[in-house]
């Protein structure tokens, strides 16, 4: 297969490579590969859905830098003093951010409640309110994308800034991505609309009526955006000659700390990014539809690939390695 070929392949396909929107590949700085379908531009940003989780461990890394987290076994609750617990409640003390970023924090609740948390006034507040329960930390992995929210309102009262701004200033601009605003609109059809809709977006990332971004899923990126996240990574946080995020923090986000089960496909987690194989130095930012950032270190590459809806597309990692790299490599 060639490039052309390429092209045609995802451009008819009616299998999990039917939604692919842009493809964009970095190697040694430069880019060696970008394409696009569907109607989409290489500048139309698309709702990346759970690769929003690996940013915001991100803009963690850089809190962390800047010392505005000591670290993450820092508690949760020392970020919320204004919070009023309610009566009975233990566990909520003894979570940390490091639960937070390994998914191993316990919530009272069998499945996420996103009437509930997506319906209020404050989206942070209504997670905590979820956070904590009878059977203390357990240590067990809990994917749980509404439970990620209780990092952007960390973010923001450490920093004392919107999130939103804490990512552009920190993380967006000095990559060459562009400014991101918040959405703006959390009504339930809105939200509906915003997962459904096939068409491009705005450089936005959705928000709750408080204006805080939304942390598990909702930002818009491009292909070329999550390439750039993904060089940054790759190379221990420097991008352009310029140290984005320290070394040291992108080393701790990427060193496995669990080994997830077959719903997961074996992988190993770390911080909200994922180590597919155990013998290969291959680690991804996955979200739904197939959206991701791949970087591999052995072939010091970085790619980004989006896609509009189109649920539970899980073979992305196994796609670039049998379908893009050869091409492109």
């Amino acid at each position: 297969m060639n490039r052309e070929s390429l092209h045609k392949f995802i451009e008819i396909s009616t299998g999990n490579a039917g939604n692919i929107c842009q493809i964009q590949a970095i190697k040694n700085g430069e880019v060696i590969y970008n394409d696009t379908w569907r109607r989409f531009k290489t500048e139309d940003p698309v709702n990346v859905n759970s690769v929003t989780k690996g940013v915001m461990a991100l803009l963690t890394g850089i809190a962390v830098d800047k010392g505005l987290i000591k670290d993450v076994n820092q508690k949760v609750m020392d970020f919320f003093p204004d919070y009023e617990v309610k009566r009975g409640e233990k566990t909520i003390y003894d979570v940390t951010i490091k639960h937070l970023l390994t998914m191993t924090a316990p919530y009272k609740y069998k499945s996420e409640p996103w009437t509930k948390i997506c319906t209020s006034d404050d989206w942070t507040k209504a997670t905590l309110d979820f956070l904590g329960g009878r059977n203390g930390i357990t240590g067990e992995f809990k994917y749980a994308t509404l439970g990620i929210q209780i990092l952007a309102g960390i973010i923001e009262n450490a920093s004392g800034e919107k999130c939103i701004d804490f990512a552009n200033k920190n993380l967006f601009i000095p990559l060459g991505i562009p400014e991101h605003i918040i959405h703006g609109e959390s009504s339930k059809e809105d939200q509906f609309d915003f997962f459904m809709n096939k068409g491009p977006r705005k450089n936005e990332w959705y928000s709750d009526p408080k204006d805080t971004v939304t942390a598990g899923w909702g930002l818009c990126a491009t292909g070329q955006d999550l390439a750039r996240l993904g060089e940054m990574v790759l190379h221990e946080g420097k991008y352009d000659g310029k140290q984005i995020i320290s070394s040291e923090w992108i080393i701790e986000m990427l060193t496995p700390r669990l080994k997830l089960d077959k719903m997961f496909g074996y992988m190993e987690y770390g911080y909200l990014w994922y180590k597919p194989y155990e013998d290969k130095e291959v680690f991804a930012a996955i979200g739904d539809s197939g959206n991701i950032i791949y970087i591999n270190k052995e072939k010091n590459v970085s790619v980004g690939i989006t896609g509009t809806f189109k649920p539970r597309i899980f073979d992305r990692v196994e796609f670039i390695e049998e379908k893009v790299l050869p091409v492109i490599l």
